[in-house]
C-alpha cells in the first residue's frame, strides 16, 4: 500500500510533467507496476511499447509440454533437447526461464500420528563434529532415543558410530528408564539395515538378537520418509538449540556426565501431547507402567575383535599397540574391548588387561611384560652357549647343574668354559671338568686350574693365545733382544784388570 501522498505525486508527474512510468518508479523509489496499477485507477492506460520478443518464446510449446510429461527432468538434460531444435540461448539463462514452467510439485498432507504410551521409541544418530584427542582426530556421534508419547530424552555421546555404541546407547537409555517400549522406530542406517528391496528388509542379525533379549520389535520407517520419526529428528534438533551451543567439557566422560544432567533438566519441559503436565510426570504416570520388563542379565556388549600377533609382543587394536606376554607371538588372539579396558584373551585365558586409549599410534605397555622378555632373552642367550658346550664336553652338563644349584651365573660360566673349550680341546677339557667335580667345586677356575697342572705334569707349556684383547693389543710393545757379544767384552776388560 501506497499513501495518498505518493498517488498524488504519481498522477502530477505523469499529467504535469509527461514523465514516463518508469521514470516516476525510480525517481519515487516504487516498482513500476505501483505506477500503472495507480495510473490504471485514475482511468489512464500508460503507453507502454510492444512486449519485447524472447529466443525461448518459439520453444515453449515443447517445453511445457514436455515437463508435463517428464515433471522431474533435469534442466540440463532439457536444455540440451531445446538446442538439438534450435535453441541459440545460454544454458544458466535457459534455467532461470523455465523455472516458471516447471509443473509444481504437489503438497502432500500428513496425519498427525498419536502413539500409545509405552508403545513406542524412535532411535537415531546425529553427528557433533569432532574431537581431538592427542594426534588422533576422532567422530563425535550423538545416540539419541525419544519415547513418542511423553518425549522423554535419553542422550548419549560415542567417538564412532560402531555396532557396539549403538547398542551400548540402547543398554543406557533402557537401564535409564527401567523398561523397554514394545517398538523401535528406526531409520535405514546400517546397525539396523543391512539390505532393503521395497518391503523386503534384511535387518543387521546384531540388533535382532539384541532386540529378540529386551522383547521388543525393531520397525523401520518407509524409504524417504522422515516424517515418519519426526519425533528424534526434533528432538535432535532441540539438542542443538538448546544443549550443544557453548558447550565446554573436559572429556567424553565430563561431556556425558553433563548430558544426563540435561535429560533431566529438560524433563521438567512441558509435554505436547498433555501440556498441563512435564514430560516427567507423564513419563511416571504413562508411559513407565506400560515399558516391558527388563530381563534380569543385561546384554552383554562388548566389541570382539581377531588379531594376530608379530615377531614383537604387541597386538595393534583401534591404531594403537598394547603389549602381551612373549609367549603369545605368532599366535591369533581375541581382543575384548569396552569403552574404558580392553582385555586379550586366548580362548578362556585372560593374557592381558589395558586401559583403552583412543589416541593414534600409541605404545600401551605392561611392565612385567617387558621384564618378562627381557629375563627371557637373556635365558635364551645361556641356553645358547650351554648347548653348545655340553654337545662338545658332555660331562660340563653335570657341572652347569651343580653350579645352577649354588645359584651361579649359569650363561658366564659356559662362556668360560667354551673359551677354554677352544684353547685345550675337548679331551683336556674333559679330564679337567671331571677333576672339579671330583674335588666338589663347580667353577670356571677350578677346571682351568686342572688344565694348568696336567700340562705341568706333562712337561708341556700352556697353548699359545693367537688372538689377544683390543686393551691388551693396545698396550702391546715390541721387545728387541740385547746383543750378548756385550756382556763377553766387559767379562774379558774384567780379567784384564784383575791380571
Amino acid at each position: 500500500m501506497i499513501s495518498s501522498e505518493t498517488e498524488a505525486l504519481i498522477l502530477r508527474y505523469f499529467h504535469a510533467e509527461h514523465w514516463k512510468v518508469g521514470t516516476i518508479a525510480r525517481q519515487l523509489s516504487i516498482h513500476h507496476s505501483v505506477v500503472v496499477r495507480v495510473l490504471a485507477k485514475d482511468g489512464q492506460a500508460p503507453v507502454t511499447g510492444a512486449p519485447r520478443t524472447r529466443l525461448i518464446d518459439p520453444y515453449l510449446p515443447f517445453v511445457r509440454e514436455t515437463l508435463a510429461q517428464f515433471p522431474a527432468l533435469p534442466a540440463a538434460r532439457l536444455y540440451h533437447m531445446v538446442k538439438a531444435r534450435g535453441f541459440t540461448g545460454g544454458e544458466r539463462h535457459f534455467r532461470d526461464l523455465i523455472k516458471a514452467y516447471r509443473p509444481a510439485r504437489k503438497a502432500e498432507a500428513y496425519l498427525r500420528l498419536r502413539p500409545l504410551p509405552g508403545e513406542q521409541a524412535q532411535v537415531d544418530w546425529a553427528h557433533f563434529g569432532h574431537l581431538t584427542i592427542g594426534q588422533a582426530k576422532r567422530p563425535l556421534m550423538a545416540f539419541v532415543m525419544v519415547l513418542s508419547y511423553s518425549r522423554q530424552i535419553y542422550l548419549r555421546f560415542f567417538l564412532d558410530a560402531r555396532m557396539e555404541n549403538f547398542l551400548r546407547g540402547h543398554v543406557g537409555a533402557l537401564t535409564a528408564w527401567n523398561g523397554a517400549p514394545r517398538v523401535l522406530l528406526y531409520d535405514n542406517l546400517k546397525s539396523a539395515v543391512i539390505e532393503r528391496q521395497g518391503s523386503a528388509i534384511r535387518f543387521n542379525p546384531a540388533l535382532l538378537a539384541f532386540a529378540a533379549h529386551y522383547r521388543f520389535e525393531p520397525r523401520p520407517v518407509a524409504v524417504a520418509r522422515g516424517n515418519e520419526k519426526g519425533r528424534v529428528e526434533r528432538a535432535i534438533r532441540f539438542i542443538r538449540d538448546n544443549f550443544w551451543p557453548a558447550r565446554t567439557f573436559r572429556d567424553l566422560d565430563d561431556l556425558n556426565a553433563q548430558a544426563r544432567a540435561w535429560c533431566r533438566e529438560v524433563a521438567g519441559r512441558p509435554c505436547p501431547e498433555e501440556k498441563s503436565q512435564s514430560v516427567q510426570a507423564v513419563f511416571d504416570k504413562d508411559d513407565r507402567p506400560r515399558l516391558l520388563p527388563l530381563p534380569t542379565i543385561p546384554y552383554p556388549v562388548v566389541e570382539r575383535v581377531k588379531a594376530t600377533v608379530g615377531k614383537t609382543p604387541y597386538i595393534r587394536f583401534d591404531t594403537n599397540d598394547y603389549s602381551v606376554p612373549h609367549d603369545c607371538v605368532r599366535k591369533t588372539l581375541t581382543v575384548l574391548a569396552e569403552p574404558h579396558e580392553i582385555r586379550i584373551v586366548d580362548g578362556a585365558t585372560v593374557k592381558a588387561t589395558h586401559e583403552r586409549s583412543y589416541d593414534k599410534g600409541q605404545q600401551i605397555e605392561q611392565a612385567d611384560h617387558i621384564e618378562a622378555l627381557t629375563q627371557a632373552k637373556h635365558a635364551a642367550r645361556a641356553h645358547r652357549l650351554s648347548d653348545r658346550l655340553i654337545s662338545a664336553v658332555p660331562q660340563a652338563q653335570t657341572l652347569l647343574a651343580n653350579a645352577a644349584a649354588r645359584n651361579e651365573p649359569i650363561g658366564r660360566i659356559a662362556q668360560d668354559l667354551l673359551l677354554l673349550l677352544d684353547s685345550y680341546g675337548v679331551a683336556e677339557l674333559t679330564a679337567a671338568i671331571a677333576q672339579a667335580l671330583e674335588r666338589g667345586v663347580a667353577h670356571p677356575n677350578a677346571v682351568r686350574l686342572a688344565l694348568t697342572l696336567n700340562r705341568q705334569a706333562q712337561q708341556q707349556l700352556p697353548p699359545a693365545v693367537t688372538t689377544l684383547p683390543a686393551h691388551i693389543k693396545a698396550r702391546d710393545v715390541v721387545v728387541r733382544p740385547p746383543r750378548l757379544d756385550v756382556y763377553d767384552r766387559l767379562a774379558v776388560d774384567a780379567e784384564d784388570r784383575h791380571d
